[in-house]
């Protein structure tokens, strides 16, 4: 059966309901082009040809019983961060490259509960420490633009498999950036939802008080639709949020509703100091203006401070979560110890990548004592600072508009070997994350035929704004709709 690429997933959907073709048929056409051009990008580490297959049955038996979602039938990839029972699930990492989950994460069971068919695992930075997808186990994921660019990190994998036309939607997740920044790199749109939007239970976790599960699509419109069916409260999860809103349950058979009015977007200044591409934010600036609304300088004066702070927060709850994998209970154990020392740090040398390791030695050292208050309990007030100024900046405007990325994709190995000017990539991602604010990286533009992504910054629990204001903006432009081997 020949499925046309990239459709989105209300299209899909709709001829799905129309019997154009079974959710069997659409199955095996995007697991036979997985398995055929996976090689080029590398976006996946587990294809699940035989689960998928059963989900797909089960879905067309649904379907026939007039009991389907508008996501019944549609495959999905899943980031390789989700425990998913009966397949693997390595975190990009050979300690556990061996693992199988014995349950579900929340996520997964939501998505599985609408309907859809998992084809795969996506590759993606280890333990979502990376801003390039090059620290994974299983080799780097090229961008599908150019395969000797990155596709951003930790959420590469998802990125390039979405922005190829391998899958039209995957999950990841976001601790400082993971979802936006390979959004904007490849060309797709990509939401980091408010903390504690979606249940991080069974997400495998790196920074807990960052770590945010979000949707990568093409379009505003089929993130929306993702969105509302993995969201929701989870008492598996103390940091779930326990609310209902209204907009979330109706956008997945309504769609995204028509903004009311124009609104007032505010520009954070700090954003836009000596920015590489500015004309590519100022163009998509200068469409929205066509529709009424307005733009307003806003200051956000601790913007500079977060790279660090993140780094000093995110690496400590990272040494602590991490501290599980000893090679006692699961993961990589190395052969022959000769002592419980020896286990615990061979199983550990070997199981971990540098970057991980580097991470897990700064976080350690920042909570030693002598350092705790120095380090540590300066970045959490820090991180407080960097929240008010959001809250500061809301209160005069109704979202923030800024860039995703600080460049295009970069070359494979340009910052391998400099961790700083790689952590620097996040520069416009992290202070939202510390904010525990939504976020959607949008595609506004290109540059040299690579895609640039701009930033929509809500208030709290306010996805439904910057989801409108961007369904807005992609009626209007295409940019949403190139894709690799199309001249942009």
């Amino acid at each position: 059966m020949a499925v046309e690429k990239f459709t989105s997933l209300r299209d899909m959907s709709a001829a799905l309901a129309a019997g154009e073709y079974s959710s069997v048929d659409l199955t095996n056409a995007h697991l036979d082009d997985i398995e055929q051009r996976n090689t080029n990008t590398n976006s996946f580490i587990t294809i699940a040809r035989e689960h998928a297959l059963n989900q797909a049955q089960r879905a067309d038996e649904q379907r026939a019983k007039g009991d389907a979602t508008p996501l019944t039938g549609i495959p999905i990839a899943h980031k390789d961060i989700f425990c998913t029972e009966g397949l693997l699930t390595t975190c990009g990492s050979k300690m556990l490259s061996n693992f199988h989950a014995p349950y579900n994460a929340t996520v997964v069971d939501r998505l599985n509960a609408a309907g859809v068919v998992t084809v795969g695992k996506t590759n993606m930075d280890e333990f979502a420490m990376g801003s390039s997808n090059e620290t994974s186990f299983f080799g780097p994921v090229a961008n599908p633009w150019d395969r000797s660019l990155v596709p951003g990190g930790s959420s590469g994998g998802s990125a390039a498999a979405v922005a190829d036309g391998l899958v039209a939607c995957a999950t990841g997740t976001d601790t400082g950036g993971s979802i936006r920044q390979p959004a904007a790199l490849c060309g797709v749109t990509g939401l980091k939802p408010t903390y504690g939007r979606i249940s991080r239970y069974g997400m495998i976790a790196f920074a807990s008080s960052l770590d945010q599960a979000g949707p990568m699509t093409r379009s505003a419109e089929d993130t929306g639709l993702m969105l509302s069916y993995m969201a929701g409260f989870d008492p598996r999860d103390s940091t779930s949020a326990n609310r209902e809103d209204e907009w979330l349950r109706a956008i997945a058979h309504q769609g995204i509703p028509k903004l009311d009015q124009p609104l007032t977007i505010g520009l954070p200044k700090e954003y836009f100091d000596n920015l590489a591409n500015a004309q590519i934010i100022e163009a998509a600036q200068a469409e929205l203006a066509k529709n009424g609304h307005k733009f307003k300088e806003v200051s956000l004066p601790h913007t500079k401070a977060a790279i660090p702070t993140y780094y000093v927060l995110a690496s400590a709850e990272a040494s602590t979560n991490l501290s599980r994998y000893d090679g006692v209970r699961y993961g990589h154990r190395c052969e022959n110890p000769t002592s419980l020392q020896d286990l615990y740090e061979r199983s550990r040398n070997e199981g971990f990548g540098e970057e991980v390791k580097r991470r897990i030695l700064t976080g350690t050292y920042t909570l030693s004592v002598g350092y705790f208050d120095a380090y540590y309990i300066k970045a959490q007030k820090i991180r407080r600072l960097i929240a008010n100024d959001f809250s500061k900046a809301f209160e005069e405007v109704d979202l923030l508009l800024a860039p995703t990325c600080p460049t295009p994709a970069f070359s494979l190995n340009e910052h391998a070997k400099d961790p700083i000017a790689m952590y620097q990539q996040d520069l416009y991602t992290v202070p939202t994350s510390l904010a525990g604010l939504p976020a959607l990286s949008v595609p506004c533009g290109f540059v040299n035929n690579l895609p640039i992504g701009m930033q929509l910054i809500g208030p709290a629990f306010r996805e439904d704004t910057i989801l409108c204001v961007a369904a807005q903006f992609q009626q209007a432009t295409d940019w949403h709709k190139r894709h690799p081997g199309e001249s942009a």
